[in-house]
């Protein structure tokens, strides 16, 4: 896979604007991943949109979830 230098940049730039604009993000997302990275944990998210329409989701973690996840941070930190 060739993995475009400028992209990867404009990526980490992106993410640091993510973390400026919601610091406590970060932090749940590391308690998230000590805490409830067990297959068969449910994760699910909810969105409001300003008019009150809400959208739900939901995964159950499975072995390869957690795999994929594990090589996700492991990249991120590499």
């Amino acid at each position: 896979m060739n993995i475009n230098p400028m992209a990867l940049l404009k990526y980490r730039e992106r993410l640091e604007l993510f973390r400026s604009d919601h610091p406590r993000m970060e932090p749940f997302f590391h308690i998230l991943r000590e805490q409830t990275l067990i297959e068969g944990t449910v994760y699910e998210m909810k969105a409001t949109t300003p008019d009150g329409k809400e959208y739900v989701a939901n995964i159950k973690l499975t072995a390869n979830d957690i795999e994929t996840i594990r090589m996700l941070h492991a990249e991120q930190h590499s």
